[in-house]
């Protein structure tokens, strides 16, 4: 926008000046003209007297002379033949001055000057001097330069006036495209500054108006988060409470580790949309090795009971990865839910966690009947959930900088979810 602004100013003095320029240097140059015929007129005028009564020797001199002083051809025609001063011929101008009329013509070699002069005693007589095109265009050329090297620093002032006023125009333009993009990024605290223009003004004030709108809901619709998390104790605490009473102490001690795991569950989504609410909330990262070994460890107990055969083969050193333990935990037990969801008893499936170029690796595969494609989308399921487990695992993956794949067949399907680095 800058460099059209700029661009439309400089088409637009150009043509000014060129509007301006080309008249007032045409009419230099007739205004040289013109007055290098009027001194011409009146040096062959100031000879007038001389020439209607000296004698032809005394004449001779006197044209002499003026022809040396002024440097232009000075030629008298008396009547009969004789020619005094420049040797010259009869030009048709001169034919006609002899009848008694003084002119000013264009020839070839320039603009000639013919003066009648009546009042001698064998008839009149003629004066004719010739301006040359380099007496007549003396001082035209630097009167040009003039002209147009002033008319190009008027275009040149122009243009640099019109890019102080564009960039005073296109700052904040690019501010507030700067503070939309920041706020793109959920950096939600960005906020533009009101300057530049009125129109841009209002906008600027609109946009942070915004903003803040979408914090307030945001942390409205947290704290509603939080709020339903909080209730969920109640009904946990009552379930532990029914595990507690089972008679047989292994049942009970399972269900109680699952109450707590939940409770832990609950608790971890409390407090994710707390710091979300605020602003300040030091980056999420934790040891995807220790959390998916974790995760598949109480999910094995569960399939030993289907007879699901299940392999892990884990990394062995820690694998820092850019997500927080509870939003990992939950991808990974939203994955190995929906391979029990989706699967036949007794189906077997794996879990794989590796090192890769840039982030980490989780592959969990099954031997089942397969996925459809297109599952990756917030509410769309197969069966009867709600189809927010895969969205889950895609958040999780993407809020680390990685991406989440399934692929299946009639061999199964397989989730390969990339987990990038801190």
């Amino acid at each position: 926008m800058r460099s059209r602004l700029t661009l439309l100013v400089l088409a637009t003095t150009s043509l000014m000046m060129i509007a301006f320029l080309v008249p007032l240097a045409l009419l230099v140059r007739q205004v040289a003209q013109d007055r290098a015929t009027v001194r011409a007129t009146a040096d062959i005028q100031s000879i007038v007297t001389q020439v209607g009564t000296a004698d032809p020797a005394d004449l001779r001199l006197t044209v002499e002379q003026l022809a040396a002083t002024t440097g232009r051809p000075v030629t008298v025609f008396l009547p009969g033949d004789t020619v005094l001063g420049t040797a010259s011929p009869r030009t048709p101008a001169v034919q006609l001055a002899a009848l008694g009329q003084s002119l000013t013509v264009e020839s070839g070699g320039g603009r000639e000057i013919v003066l009648a002069v009546q009042g001698r005693p064998d008839g009149p007589a003629v004066i004719r001097t010739l301006v040359s095109p380099t007496e007549a265009g003396a001082g035209v050329t630097r009167s040009w330069v003039v002209l147009f090297g002033l008319g190009a620093l008027l275009v040149a002032l122009g243009v640099f006036v019109a890019d102080r006023l564009a960039r005073t125009i296109v700052r904040p333009i690019t501010d507030l495209s700067d503070v939309s993009h920041r706020l793109a990024n959920a950096e939600l605290s960005a906020r533009a500054s009101p300057e530049g223009p009125r129109e841009v003004r209002e906008v600027a004030g609109a946009l942070n108006h915004l903003a803040g709108r979408i914090q307030e809901l945001l942390r409205a619709e947290r704290e509603q988060v939080a709020d339903l998390s909080h209730r969920l104790r109640t009904p946990l605490t009552a379930l532990r409470l029914e595990a507690e009473g089972l008679r047989d102490r292994d049942e009970s001690a399972r269900l109680s580790a699952a109450a707590d795991a939940l409770e832990r569950a609950v608790s971890g989504l409390i407090q994710q949309a707390r710091r979300r609410t605020d602003g300040d909330a030091e980056p999420a990262r934790c040891d995807a090795a220790a959390v998916v070994a974790d995760r598949a460890a109480f999910w094995e107990v569960l399939a030993e009971d289907t007879g699901r055969a299940l392999t892990i083969d884990l990394a062995a050193a820690p694998q820092p990865v850019a997500v927080s333990a509870d939003e990992l935990a939950a991808a990974v037990d939203a994955l190995l839910g929906n391979v029990f969801a989706h699967t036949p008893d007794e189906t077997p499936f794996s879990v794989r966690l590796e090192e890769a170029p840039g982030g980490v690796v989780l592959t969990i595969a099954d031997r089942g009947p397969g996925m459809p494609a297109g599952l990756i989308r917030r509410g769309v399921s197969g069966g009867d959930s709600t189809g927010l487990g895969l969205d889950i695992a895609r958040r999780a993956a993407q809020a680390s900088g990685g991406q989440l794949e399934i692929t299946g067949g009639e061999d199964g399907a397989r989730v390969t979810m990339l987990l990038g680095r801190p």
